[in-house]
């Protein structure tokens, strides 16, 4: 496997923080960029992908200039944590939901971070109280609504539109 060390960072990790960046840069122009083979970088990329440390290419995308937009709900979870499995399963029930969309273990006053989707408040608040909160060693649930994404994945949203009103004087 290769793995250059160049400055402190590896191969790998540059090859990554550029596809962080870019999911659709070209292993030619990474091989370009790092002065590397071709070759080298596809197989690099492909021995990552196997190893699981890519996982997935995505795109981001503004939702809200869509006619399709969605409501985000980021849900703070407070469990019991089980003897020898502490939060992984009641974690894994969690995940499991398809309108779950990511799941993490925080410090602090709650115990999970769940991100969730849904077309209507009314949708995702169902879910909180008919699945969610019914999940054995769940004690509590406390529900923030996305109003508006500033920024995302290092990319802001907000493209200030010129005032386009008409200035009127006396």
């Amino acid at each position: 496997m290769f793995d250059n060390n160049m400055g402190g960072e590896s191969m790998r990790e540059k090859i990554l923080e550029m596809l962080s960046c870019n999911s659709r840069i070209s292993h030619d122009q990474i091989a370009v960029m790092l002065n590397m083979n071709p070759q080298d970088v596809t197989r690099e990329i492909k021995a990552m992908e196997e190893e699981k440390i890519i996982l997935k290419y995505s795109t981001l995308i503004n939702w809200e200039k869509t006619k399709s937009h969605t409501v985000t709900a980021l849900i703070d979870v407070k469990v019991t944590p089980q003897r020898g499995v502490g939060f992984d399963e009641v974690a894994e029930r969690i995940f499991r939901y398809p309108e779950v969309r990511s799941v993490a273990l925080m410090s602090g006053s709650y115990d999970l971070s769940v991100k969730i989707e849904g077309k209507t408040m009314k949708e995702v608040a169902l879910f909180v109280a008919e699945k969610l909160a019914t999940v054995e060693h769940v004690q509590s649930t406390m529900t923030h609504f996305v109003l508006k994404q500033y920024k995302q994945a290092g990319v802001v949203f907000d493209d200030k539109e010129e005032d386009r009103r008409q200035v009127i004087t006396p």
